[in-house]
């Protein structure tokens, strides 16, 4: 292989890479938006994708904190899903605002109906309410995503080389640069194909490493027409 030929090949395989990155940085369960103030009474979106491409998503189990619980947490019903809060007794009582409480919901799980799992290429939004959200740095909310398979995939990691990162929602820290969330994007209020959640950064990377590899493929033919013509 000439030295034109290997460049080439290079360029391809980095920019198969470069795609690939954040595709699969976008396949994260992750909640919308990713901050809330504390005190305030807020709505999370729980964005859940499904990565297989021979099981569907049947199950989805979002842990709460129990060391500062939400004394109210409501969820948005949603069609095919059913959902169950879970109240738990928690280790040591708390108190939030004027109260002392002892129990608390300390997490959240929806089953899907037959016929309403989350397929390849799809994903499935489960908004809920939350409040008073404590005064603290951050809460992480690990969540379990069960497969038809029997298979499931806990998302309960930390650090920014987390292979399945835990969602957190940041309160008085800042978010980290490379958190898997969603910030303040607007919400989507129904099931989307994953193509469509991706949104306007995917299409254009796409667009411009197609154009990359244009270039490439014209420079390869380009300097094979000018070896002809020398010989």
């Amino acid at each position: 292989m000439n030295r034109t030929a290997k460049f080439a090949t290079a360029l391809t395989v980095g920019a198969a890479l470069a795609l690939a990155a954040p595709l699969a940085a976008s396949a994260h369960v992750t909640i919308d938006p990713g901050q809330a103030a504390a005190g305030s009474y807020t709505v999370i979106t729980v964005k859940v994708p499904n990565e297989s491409e021979t099981a569907t998503t049947n199950r989805v189990e979002l842990s709460l904190p129990t060391d500062t619980p939400f004394s109210s947490v409501r969820y948005v019903p949603v069609d095919g899903w059913s959902a169950q809060l879970v109240k738990t007794t928690l280790p040591e009582p708390v108190t939030v605002g004027e109260s002392t409480i002892t129990e608390a919901v300390t997490s959240i799980i929806w089953t899907a109906e037959p016929g309403s799992e989350i397929a390849a290429g799809q994903l499935q939004l489960f908004p809920i309410s939350v409040g008073p959200v404590p005064d603290t740095g951050s809460i992480k909310l690990p969540a379990d995503q069960g497969y038809t398979d029997g298979s499931t995939v806990s998302w309960n990691e930390e650090g920014e080389d987390a292979e399945h990162p835990a969602p957190v929602l940041y309160i008085n820290d800042a978010p980290a640069a490379d958190d898997h969330h969603d910030g303040d994007k607007p919400e989507v209020t129904a099931t989307a194909p994953a193509s469509e959640a991706a949104g306007p950064d995917v299409l254009a990377r796409v667009l411009a490493i197609a154009g990359l590899l244009v270039a490439v493929v014209g420079l390869v033919v380009g300097f094979s027409s000018r070896r002809k013509t020398s010989a």
